[in-house]
């Protein structure tokens, strides 16, 4: 077995960590406080864009093609790229059309028509 004085320092260590992880999730973490809201943020919820906002990258197959910089400048909050502003249309289409639905479900997703890919598949491979 191990020595608890072997344990202890790696279970003080795992807690650290962890609790640093979810203080970085939450947006704290000491430094500056809170996270301030997102600038520009216009079709998405506050509460949870960044969860949304991951889902991004595999519905569109973006891992190989810059990841969030396809759509986004340094800057998050410029709207210059067109990828951005169609993203914004493409969200505002999915959330009416999900809305359409009376379960309140999201039966619809950008992976729906997308499948991995940066435009829409509209044909049957």
């Amino acid at each position: 077995m191990y020595p608890m004085r072997t344990l202890v320092p790696v279970f003080l260590a795992v807690t650290l960590s962890f609790g640093v992880m979810v203080a970085q999730e939450k947006g704290g973490g000491g430094k500056g406080g809170p996270k301030a809201p997102p600038k520009n943020l216009k079709v998405l919820d506050p509460a949870n864009f960044m969860d949304t906002m991951r889902t991004f990258v595999p519905a569109l197959g973006l891992a190989d093609k810059g990841g969030c910089n396809f759509c986004h400048e340094m800057d998050r909050s410029l709207d210059s790229k067109p990828e951005k502003v169609t993203a914004r249309m493409m969200i505002t289409m999915v959330k009416e059309i999900n809305s359409k639905f009376p379960d309140g479900k999201e039966h619809v997703t950008c992976y729906t028509c997308h499948r991995g890919s940066t435009m829409p598949l509209t044909a049957a491979p």
